[in-house]
């Protein structure tokens, strides 16, 4: 089985891009998702424990957290120790999964791929991208966001240039749905005929 990695900074349409893998039959797996899964379940005793008030009702209070951790390097790794070996895991039984449904090929969607060296689970890395003004204005669209936060996020990104360079294919989502959708599919195409590279 051939393993995708899917990665792009904030704002970029990675979630979007992510769907039309999956609308073309292949199967995803969503880190964020299972770190809220995680955040609502096995991981909240564990970060309670490290942080405590930080969780409430059995439940990861993302905003109390993201408080405590954000700007401070140390917390963000110790953070990081709890919830990035269960992300591992989980990662691992879906990569199974797929594998023993006859699924040919399988994506990983991971905001910080290249920054946690998740890509070197990956056969080949597609990196979605868009100009520095379209990533500003999306990320803008989002509640809550602030001159500040974004500062913050983008800080924890690899610059998009340097994701770029690194890419085995590159979505521009600024072309719109279908300019995205196309790539897609042929990322696809070409990914049918690469031969599994030395893993």
């Amino acid at each position: 089985m051939f393993i995708l990695g899917l990665t792009g900074s904030i704002g970029m349409g990675k979630s979007t891009t992510a769907k039309m893998f999956a609308d073309e039959g292949v199967p995803v797996h969503d880190a964020d998702a299972a770190v809220h899964r995680l955040y609502e379940g096995e991981a909240t005793p564990l970060i309670e424990a490290a942080f405590p008030g930080t969780t409430g009702g059995g439940i990861v209070d993302r905003a109390k957290l993201g408080q405590r951790v954000l700007g401070d390097d140390a917390a963000i790794r110790k953070l990081e120790q709890i919830v990035h070996p269960l992300v591992m895991q989980v990662r691992e039984r879906f990569l199974a999964d797929a594998e023993a449904s006859g699924a040919k090929i399988a994506l990983l969607d991971v905001p910080l791929l290249y920054e946690t060296g998740g890509d070197a689970r990956c056969d080949a890395v597609v990196v979605v991208s868009a100009p520095a003004e379209v990533q500003k204005a999306r990320s803008f669209e989002r509640p809550g966001m602030t001159e500040a936060k974004f500062a913050a996020i983008l800080a924890k990104q690899m610059p998009d240039a340097d994701k770029r360079a690194r890419a085995d294919f590159v979505v521009d989502t600024s072309q719109g749905f279908d300019a995205a959708r196309a790539r897609v599919r042929e990322i696809l195409a070409q990914v049918g005929k690469i031969n599994k590279k030395a893993v």
